[in-house]
């Protein structure tokens, strides 16, 4: 089940004075609770704003998008990448990821110049169905394609990697939906940009409110315990490397540590 709220929010400004703008509020019982005390969202204009910057990138006007925003250089997530290329070199120098909430692209825009050598590229991005919509219509090439549900990814690729970048702490039920996915039995799992904490505490759900300049939204966000996130992952995958992520977020009296991950199927590691 795609998630019911966008994950291109997070993070695009940086730094920004605690006193500036409060990122995170709020610890919740339940995600219909948190979704309750939301206001200001607006889907079709987060659409919109992206699928302009995005545009930019691609007809070469402008250099790099993150969650709308546009970059004059690009800003690599360095763990991403190096589990990308770690992926393609254990897979005879092809690359084939299910990108779940990928956006328009970004991360694949994001990292092409590094892609290129390959022997192939194919980057398949699940999405709702009005991203996918216009992703086909406008963005949608032999690399670049666009589905409305895992499965129909599946059956038309069969990709062997799967990237969650920044889109779990904006799921629902975020153990759920991924044990959904891990059915289909993916070789890798790639995570990036996702929050946990530093000690013991247990998952917590808050509001995340976007500053105006980027787009007006407020929605929920999940925070994870690490022992429980990897726990949860380890009855079929193995964490083969944790790396710091680049997004520098707090949660108000705690600390927590936005991280990437990469997991091996058992049977590949």
């Amino acid at each position: 089940m795609l998630r019911s709220l966008p994950k291109l929010v997070n993070k695009a400004i940086r730094p920004l004075r605690k006193q500036e703008h409060e990122w995170f509020t709020g610890n919740f019982e339940t995600f219909e609770e948190a979704r309750a005390a939301c206001t200001g969202y607006d889907e079709p204009s987060i659409l919109h704003k992206v699928r302009a910057a995005l545009l930019k990138v691609k007809n070469g006007e402008a250099v790099y998008e993150r969650d709308s925003v546009i970059f004059d250089e690009v800003q690599y997530s360095l763990p991403l990448l190096t589990f990308l290329l770690y992926v393609a070199s254990a897979s005879n120098n092809n690359l084939n990821i299910l990108d779940f909430g990928g956006s328009l692209g970004s991360s694949y825009f994001q990292n092409r110049k590094f892609l290129d050598r390959m022997q192939s590229v194919r980057w398949n991005i699940v999405e709702q169905p009005h991203f996918v919509a216009c992703g086909k219509r406008e963005f949608q090439n032999e690399t670049l394609r666009f589905f409305d549900t895992v499965d129909a990814c599946v059956n038309a690729t069969q990709p062997n990697a799967l990237l969650l970048s920044s889109v779990l702490p904006y799921l629902p039920y975020p153990y759920s939906t991924l044990q959904e996915i891990l059915a289909h039995k993916f070789e890798y799992i790639l995570i990036d940009r996702t929050p946990f904490f530093r000690t013991d505490l247990p998952d917590r759900l808050a509001i995340e409110h976007v500053p105006s300049h980027i787009y007006q939204a407020e929605y929920p966000a999940w925070f994870f315990n690490k022992n429980k996130f990897i726990s949860a992952m380890e009855a079929e995958y193995r964490l083969f490397e944790t790396m710091p992520a680049n997004d520098k977020l707090q949660l108000s009296g705690t600390n927590i540590d936005y991280l990437a991950m990469l997991f091996v199927r058992e049977n590949h590691a």
